[in-house]
């Protein structure tokens, strides 16, 4: 028999300590395609959408891809956007529903938009609105998800990353798909339990290559062998988010048909969320502030490579601005040669070089422009021009291959050495070909100075003679304390003492 199976991808993550909301045009920068046009450009790849059209041809599905819909993380969505997206996906169901037989969705999980805390939710219930209780519904979530009762009570299927850096979106959406088949098939019933622990998020942020939880995402894989457990998510939760049903989750997607099976995923559940608890103050990361990490700089071998500085607090893949100088301040007071430093995201200024001629010594304000209260105010910095580009780029690492993203008018500004790359849409350095695409050979700095918390290893700490990682005060800075939460629930830690599993 011939599945018919409606498919669509809708990823924001959201933080809600950003000003401003993030529109529709920041999805158009992104990636806002529809139908042929996303499968043409996605579907080989690192995107959930390559593992639902392996799964599709492998088992001979019917596919109708809706959207693909995938913006930066940033600030709240709004509700036009939000419903511009949602809006296609609810009408496509609604036209396809009585040939349906089964729903897959690639989703983030930490989609706030400024009217719902939970925009996966609000999604899952307008889809459960029209097609009732019984069509299975599966879906991938990025393992810094916000998982809420409603979402798990909703989702028969939920599968997880299980790699940070996010190395297997293919993967994971090959084994919803999977599972998703299985129900289809009348082979399992699936539903998926969630335990909750009350923690702002997981003491390391999500690392699956270092720390204390990494053994448990083996476990996890372990757990999948069992007779009637289909998936086990282990998820950091997204601290950004001031949201009630926010942090870690543990989630077990099982078959209701199989006798002891959810039973058997509760235990699961609740065994491992125990074991993060208990972890909780085990932090890997040596965050450095920006002056120590200049200091390291002043003094290292080059000679295995380039000493890479991730600034972890200005990370634009966790909706911070961007635009923080004080790690860049620091590099120019400390006198670094032979070094770059990406991104700069500012649009004024990137206009500015743009308009300019490759060559030219130009004098500006740089950065600090969005909150400077955050990372630092503007640098008053004269450099010469050394590149100019409109900003597009195709990766060719493990998490951006093959993959076309754009900056922006982009432009490479050398100040004392260092060479900034100045843009004006916003994305994290998580591939070679971000600085390569401009004339910045990488592998030949001395200094490495990348926006970025984890992403950015799997391609530059190959690169790379030693990684350290900062804290530049900027938004998502790791002091949780400096952030003004008012909707999360509480006790909760690490902000409340008396917090219990």
């Amino acid at each position: 028999m011939t599945h018919h199976v409606l498919t669509a991808e809708f990823l924001h993550e959201s933080n809600t300590f950003k000003k401003g909301l993030t529109e529709l045009h920041n999805f158009e920068v992104d990636a806002l395609m529809e139908g042929d046009e996303a499968l043409a450009r996605l579907s080989d790849g690192n995107t959930g959408l390559s593992g639902f059209t392996d799964v599709a041809d492998e088992a001979g599905w019917d596919l109708t891809h809706v959207i693909s819909a995938y913006a930066v993380p940033g600030s709240k969505v709004s509700r036009h956007a939000f419903e511009h997206v949602a809006g296609k996906i609810c009408a496509a169901v609604e036209q396809h529903k009585d040939t349906l037989d089964g729903i897959l969705l690639a989703m983030h999980g930490a989609m706030v938009t400024e009217f719902c805390e939970d925009g996966e939710g609000e999604l899952l219930q307008r889809l459960r609105d029209i097609v009732g209780p019984d069509m299975p519904i599966a879906t991938t979530l990025d393992l810094h998800c916000n998982v809420t009762p409603q979402m798990a009570e909703l989702a028969n299927i939920i599968v997880s990353y299980k790699t940070y850096p996010h190395i297997d979106l293919r993967e994971r959406g090959q084994q919803a798909g999977r599972i998703l088949e299985a129900a289809m098939a009348g082979k399992s019933r699936p539903k998926t339990c969630r335990v909750a622990c009350p923690m702002l998020d997981d003491p390391n942020g999500g690392r699956t290559d270092v720390g204390p939880i990494v053994p448990l995402y083996a476990r996890a894989l372990d757990h999948e062998t069992e007779k009637g457990i289909h998936c086990v998510s282990i998820n950091a939760g997204f601290s950004d988010a001031d949201i009630h049903d926010m942090g870690p989750t543990v989630l077990v997607t099982y078959d209701a048909n199989t006798d002891g099976a959810e039973a058997r995923a509760h235990a699961i559940s609740q065994q491992i969320a125990g074991e993060i608890w208990a972890a909780r103050n085990s932090i890997a990361n040596d965050f450095l502030s920006v002056e120590e990490a200049c200091a390291v700089a002043m003094s290292f071998d080059t000679s295995k490579g380039p000493l890479v500085i991730a600034d972890y607090a200005d990370n634009p893949g966790s909706g911070a601005y961007g635009d923080a100088t004080n790690l860049l301040a620091a590099m120019l007071d400390a006198g670094l040669k032979n070094a770059t430093f990406a991104p700069m995201i500012d649009p004024d200024a990137a206009a500015m070089l743009c308009a300019r001629t490759v060559g030219d010594t130009v004098t500006l304000d740089l950065g600090g422009k969005n909150d400077p209260a955050f990372g630092g105010g503007p640098l008053t910095l004269t450099g010469t021009i050394m590149h100019i580009s409109d900003g597009w780029l195709t990766g060719d690492g493990p998490m951006l291959g093959g993959l076309r993203r754009s900056f922006g008018p982009t432009a490479v500004l050398r100040v004392d050495g260092i060479d900034i790359l100045v843009t004006t849409e916003r994305d994290q350095m998580l591939d070679l070909q971000q600085f390569k695409t401009f004339g910045i050979q990488p592998e030949q700095k001395s200094v490495v100075a990348v926006k970025s918390m984890q992403h950015f290893r799997a391609a530059f700490e190959p690169i790379a003679g030693k990684v350290i990682v900062c804290d530049s005060g900027a938004l998502s800075t790791p002091q949780m304390s400096r952030r003004p939460y008012v909707k999360v629930r509480r006790p909760i830690w690490p902000l409340d003492a008396e917090a219990r599993m």
